[in-house]
Parts: structure tokens; C-alpha cells; sequence
């Protein structure tokens, strides 16, 4: 963004809300400017992602999360899952109104996920064989084998109205949610105000803007009052600014370096995009790297504290398996790699074979939290003799190089379905989720068992199972398709006069995750 485009945007904010959180005798305020970035590339239509990662805010969902992640009744009011596990049965609230004061019925939550499961979009709904309404308040859902993860959808998938959703959608969206869009100028700000028809606990800001502004710009902005709330990076944690208060959020939100798995046999993906990589398909040089590397240092170096040792895509939720960890051992990392004949070399690099343990590793150049993440671990792994450069790349330039070298990826999820996702076989190059082509048959029967449970806590055991069993597993200590390093604390700093009171455990920061209990912040200023 533009220098230009950034006074723009502030001054826009500005003429909003005249608001110094300096100022102890600040007037009760209705409006809010936000800088916590989630600008989501494909709009605000839940059709095509928007909201997993947070409440999608225009639109409803049947489920939602207190901030303890307990579930509370949304747009369901009662739903329950068939004895053969393949029918869920839900009602829908009666007499709710979408923003623009038509009303919602079954139909349209039938519509909605139908429409999901046609889109080919980021929600994936295949296991979905059909959703029906049969009167105004009931929708019957039907799946093609058990899925039990499929309850997640319940809380993130907003539902859209059947009679005006359009290609037009994402970007003048109609929902139920507590918010409905008054402007977006993209890549500068979204003003939202309260949707006169919700049938919900209503927030006491009635209007917000939101700004889309690099993470230097929206520090500023919060040094010079122009914003309530700002989300920084653990980069710039630190730096709080007079007038307001640091708000940590606990998330599972991690990073990592997902490693290609196969060798670099000629094959290529869908787009013709190279496959594999010879010095990671080896599991010593996977496992090593995940023994060498001192994850304590870097919550301590780059996340400034602002975060804990990761060692799965899950850590600390149920359905994680700490078993499955391997903790620091630079020793027993080196004596692994000279047992599988990766040698000292000259330079100091390992060889084997005539084949260096050398390779880059890809991270968005956009994010310094990934950038020094990628600088640590490369020199980390010199103690080791693995070579690894840090490379910086766009987006577009990850997916060319995704399945041939290692990335620093983020996820985190409330859901297992995401574990599914990053190392179940069939996923195998499947945009971003288990873009190293990961494949152990023992980890999809695991999968199988979870996903055919009765229940999504009778599930948990298999989910940890998949990741260490006593003898295999996707974790470091079984076949090592990753070697997760942290997860990041979401830190935001907020005005003095804002109670945002209790933060969930927080997903992976697409969207906007602090605003899922909205509803709950207060002004506290006289």
C-alpha cells in the first residue's frame, strides 16, 4: 500500500472518530476503528471461505464458541446426528431476518451448504451427499459415510440468502450476523454498522471501520490515536503505545516447515510445478532437523517471548498427542545423520551419496515473524551441517515451488479436521494442505477410526493415535513430515478505555478472530 493510500485511510478514520486514548474523559463512543488486518482476498462470502478462521460477522452460523470454546446455539436451536452417524437433523431458529429484512428460513441454510459443496471453494464439503430442508425450521443433512468432524461447518459456515446470493456476492454481502457492509474500498478500509434485524446480544458499537494497513503503518496510527485497536506482530509487541493496553491472546496458531516427502523424480503437480526434493525425502535429515533445533530460542529471539515451543498442529487441544514430540538433542540429531551416511563435508555440509544436505526454505516476504523464523532455523541448522536458505517469495511464487522445497506454513485450527487435512494421503497437493505429499497408511486408518466415531470426543483417542501410536505416526517422532517450531501469542493493543473482555484460544489469524465476542466489549471511559 501506498504512503498516499495509508493517509487516506487514517484520515478517513479520523473523520470518523475524533478519539485520543490518551484522553481520560473520553465521551462514551458507538464507533471503533480497528487495524487487525484479514482482508480476505475473495470477499466476504463464506461459500468460498470466509470466516473459518473467526466469526464471518455479516452472516450467522448455527453453532458458535464462548470464549471458553464452549458451544452456544446460534441460527440451530436443536441439532443431533443419526445412530448410523450419516443424517444430522437440525432446527433453525424461527423468525430471524437477513440485513436487509427479508427472512431466513431452512431454505436457506440448504442452500447454503449445497452451495458450499458445489463451489470447489476452501470450505470442502465432498463427504456431503445432500441438505435438505423439509419445512421452514428443519434442514436434514446426509453424508456419504460417517464424518464426524463435519459438525465443525456448524460453526463456520455462514449462511447466505438463496434468493440473492450472485457472483456479486463477496463483495456486497447480505447475511444474519450482527454487522452489515456500509463500504469497502479494497486494500483501504471496510465500514461496518449493526444490523438493525439481528436477533442476537448486540454489541454498544454500532459502527466499526476496519483498516487494512501494513503492520508499521497501523502502530502508527495508534501512536497518533487514530485507531482503538491494533494487532502487531510479536516483532513489534513491545512497543505499546500511551493510552493503551496489551491484550494477549493465547491461540494455536503455529509455524513450521512442511518437508516434500518424495524424491525428485521428474513428476510435477497439476500445474506443472515440480514434485519433491532428495535431501528431505530422507527421514533422517527430517528428523535431525527437528532435534536440532531449539525452540525456546526462538519463541525467546523472534517472537520476543510472545509465544511457546510448537511441536504439533495441535498442541495443548484434545485431540493432540504429546508422545509424539521429540525435544531438543543436537547430539543425538547428529549421530542419526552419521548413521544414515550424510557425512561432514569440506565446508562443513554434509554429503551423501554426492548429494549436499542443502536446500532453501520458502517464506512469505511479506511476514518478518516467518523471515526471522527462516534466519534462526538456518542458523540452527549449521551445528548440524544442514545448509538451509532462507528465501523470501510472494504467495503466487509459494504455490510454483510448494511441492519442491521446503515452506514455512501457518495453520491452527479448532478443529482436527485440519490435522486430517495437512497430513491425511488423499490430500496430497491439494492447494496448501499437505503440500509435502506426505503418505503413511497407519495414520489414514487412524484418520478413519476418528472420523467414524460416535462422537467428536470419542474421536480424540484415534486423532492421537495418528499422531504417535508406539510405532508410527505423522509426528516428529514417527515419520516427521514436519518440523514445527512455535506458536504465536496474538497480541493486540487496545485502548484504555476498551474492555474486550475474555479472548478465546484463538485460530490461525486470517480473519479477524479477537472480534468472535464482539458482542462482549465495553467503553469504560466517562
Amino acid at each position: 500500500m501506498s504512503i498516499r493510500t495509508c493517509l487516506t485511510a487514517l484520515l478517513a478514520a479520523s473523520a470518523l472518530v475524533a478519539f485520543h486514548p490518551t484522553t481520560s474523559l473520553a465521551a462514551p463512543k458507538t464507533e471503533l476503528v480497528l487495524a487487525i488486518g484479514g482482508e480476505p482476498d475473495d470477499g466476504y462470502d463464506p461459500v468460498l471461505g470466509w470466516g473459518r478462521y473467526g466469526h464471518p460477522l455479516f452472516q450467522s452460523t448455527l453453532l458458535t464458541r464462548e470464549a471458553d470454546l464452549s458451544t452456544t446455539p446460534d441460527l440451530a436451536t436443536a441439532w443431533s446426528l443419526s445412530d448410523d452417524r450419516l443424517t444430522w437433523t437440525v432446527k433453525v431458529r424461527e423468525g430471524v431476518k437477513f440485513s436487509d429484512g427479508t427472512p431466513l428460513s431452512a431454505k436457506d441454510v440448504a442452500f447454503t451448504f449445497t452451495e458450499t459443496a458445489k463451489s470447489g471453494g476452501a470450505v470442502d464439503l465432498s463427504v456431503m451427499e445432500s441438505a435438505t430442508a423439509t419445512d421452514d425450521e428443519t434442514v436434514v443433512i446426509k453424508l456419504k459415510r460417517p464424518w464426524i468432524t463435519f459438525v465443525e461447518n456448524f460453526y463456520s459456515l455462514g449462511i447466505v440468502p438463496a434468493a440473492e446470493y450472485d457472483a456479486g456476492y463477496a463483495r456486497k454481502p447480505v447475511g444474519s450476523g450482527p454487522y452489515r457492509m456500509v463500504s469497502w474500498t479494497e486494500g483501504e478500509q471496510l465500514i461496518v454498522e449493526a444490523n438493525p434485524f439481528y436477533y442476537g446480544k448486540t454489541s454498544p458499537f454500532t459502527r466499526i471501520t476496519f483498516l487494512f494497513t501494513g503492520e508499521d503503518t497501523s502502530l502508527a496510527a495508534a501512536n497518533a490515536g487514530k485507531v482503538d485497536v491494533v494487532s502487531v506482530p510479536a516483532t513489534l509487541a513491545d512497543s505499546l503505545p500511551n493510552g493503551f493496553k496489551a491484550v494477549i491472546a493465547d491461540t494455536v496458531d503455529n509455524r513450521g516447515i512442511v518437508f516434500p516427502m518424495l524424491r525428485n523424480e521428474g513428476k510435477t503437480d497439476a500445474g506443472g510445478y515440480p514434485i519433491g526434493n532428495d535431501v528431505t525425502s530422507d527421514i533422517a535429515i527430517r528428523k535431525a532437523i527437528n532435534l536440532g533445533l531449539d525452540r525456546k530460542a526462538l519463541v525467546d529471539a523472534v517472537l520476543l517471548g510472545h509465544g511457546t515451543p510448537a511441536y504439533g498442529p495441535a498442541d495443548g487441544l484434545p485431540w493432540s498427542n504429546p508422545e509424539g514430540r521429540l525435544d531438543e538433542d543436537v547430539d543425538a540429531a547428529k549421530a542419526l545423520l552419521d548413521q544414515a551416511g550424510w557425512a561432514p563435508g569440506g565446508d562443513g555440509v554434509r554429503v551423501k551419496d554426492g548429494l549436499r544436505a542443502a536446500f532453501d526454505v520458502i517464506y512469505p516476504s511479506s511476514d518478518s515473524v516467518r523471515q526471522g523464523l527462516a534466519v534462526m532455523l538456518s542458523e540452527q541448522m549449521k551445528a548440524l551441517g544442514i545448509e538451509i536458505t532462507p528465501k523470501g517469495d510472494t504467495w503466487e511464487g509459494i504455490g510454483r515451488l510448494k511441492h519442491a522445497n521446503p515452506v514455512l506454513f501457518g495453520w491452527g485450527s479448532h478443529s482436527p479436521q485440519e490435522v486430517y487435512s495437512l497430513y491425511q494421503s488423499d490430500w496430497a497437493g491439494i492447494e496448501s494442505y499437505n503440500a509435502g505429499y506426505f503418505s503413511n497408511a497407519a495414520v489414514d486408518a487412524h484418520f478413519a477410526e476418528a472420523q467414524a466415531a460416535e462422537s467428536l470426543q470419542a474421536s480424540y483417542p484415534f486423532w492421537k493415535q495418528a499422531e504417535w501410536d508406539g510405532k508410527t505416526g505423522f509426528s516428529a517422532k514417527g515419520d516427521a513430515g514436519w518440523a514445527w517450531m512455535v506458536n504465536l501469542d496474538h497480541v493486540y493493543f487496545v485502548s484504555e478505555c476498551i474492555d474486550v473482555g475474555e479472548t478465546q484460544i484463538e485460530p490461525h489469524g486470517h480473519g479477524w478472530p479477537i472480534t468472535s465476542t464482539l458482542q462482549n466489549w465495553k467503553w469504560t471511559c466517562n
